[in-house]
């Protein structure tokens, strides 16, 4: 049996995000959130307040985990994703949510169990 973890990952990806105090979050996002590119900047000014906030470097750091080690993430991962070049505020927050339940959820580990190797080979001859 193998078990892998990202804990460690996952704390420097929370402290370079200046996120290890923050609250730890339930569920990876929200119920009934809708996001959509109707929530991205409109007026320079807040295109000025997202540009100082690390949407994509936090949804890469997410994307690396969900390959790795946490599946579980990769919905909302998905969906947040979508708006990483019109990134607005509720897009980030749906970012920190994830963010949030890594944090509670980081010492979570996935599982190989051994067991006997199959090999399986097919083949379609009929000609």
């Amino acid at each position: 049996m193998l078990g892998l973890t990202q804990s460690s990952y996952i704390e420097k990806v929370l402290k370079r995000l200046k996120m290890e105090h923050s609250k730890r979050g339930v569920l990876p996002m929200r119920h009934g959130i809708k996001l959509s590119k109707k929530q991205s900047p409109k007026t320079d000014e807040e295109l000025k307040r997202m540009w100082n906030i690390p949407y994509a470097s936090a949804a890469g750091s997410i994307e690396y985990v969900v390959q790795c080690t946490r599946p579980d993430v990769a919905y909302a991962l998905s969906v947040t994703s979508r708006y990483q070049a019109c990134a607005g505020e509720a897009h980030w927050g749906a970012v920190k949510s994830i963010l949030k339940y890594l944090k509670r959820t980081k010492d979570m580990f996935l599982i190989y169990c051994g067991g006997e190797l199959i090999l399986e080979g097919y083949n379609n001859a009929s000609l």
